[in-house]
C-alpha cells in the first residue's frame, strides 16, 4: 500500500506565503505523477498542481499559475507546493495525490487558511 502524509497548511494573511510538504512511502513503484487538488467549503474538489515524477514536466490550474510552484525530490518520494501571493479564494483544504498505473491515491488533506 502507499500512504501519503501532508503537511505545512496552516492560517495565512492575503498576500502570505505557505509550503505544503506530501511524503510518500510503502509501494510508490510504478508511480508517474504526484500532485494537489483542493477543496473550499460548498465547492467541487478541483486540480491545482501536478508534477510528472518522471521529466518533472508541471500543470496547474489557471487560477494558480504564477503564484503556485510544484517541485519534487525524487529521492525522499516527496512533492512540494510552494503558494505565494496567497488570496482568500485559495482557502480550502488540500490533498496530494499519487498517479500510479492502475489509481490514483489520495492523502488525508491539509487545510489552508487565507484571513482577508
Amino acid at each position: 500500500q502507499v500512504q501519503l502524509i501532508e503537511s505545512g497548511g496552516g492560517l495565512v494573511q492575503t498576500g502570505g506565503s505557505l509550503r505544503l510538504s506530501c511524503a510518500a512511502s510503502g509501494r510508490t513503484f510504478s508511480s508517474y505523477a504526484m500532485g494537489w487538488f483542493r477543496q473550499a467549503p460548498g465547492k467541487e474538489r478541483e486540480f491545482v498542481a501536478a508534477i510528472s515524477w518522471s521529466d518533472g514536466s508541471t500543470n496547474y490550474a489557471d487560477s494558480v499559475k504564477g503564484r503556485f510552484t510544484i517541485s519534487r525530490d525524487n529521492a525522499k518520494n516527496t512533492v512540494y507546493l510552494q503558494m505565494n501571493s496567497l488570496k482568500p479564494e485559495d482557502t480550502a483544504v488540500y490533498y496530494c495525490i499519487l498517479d500510479q498505473s492502475s489509481r490514483r491515491v489520495w492523502g488525508q488533506g491539509t487545510q489552508v487558511t487565507v484571513s482577508s
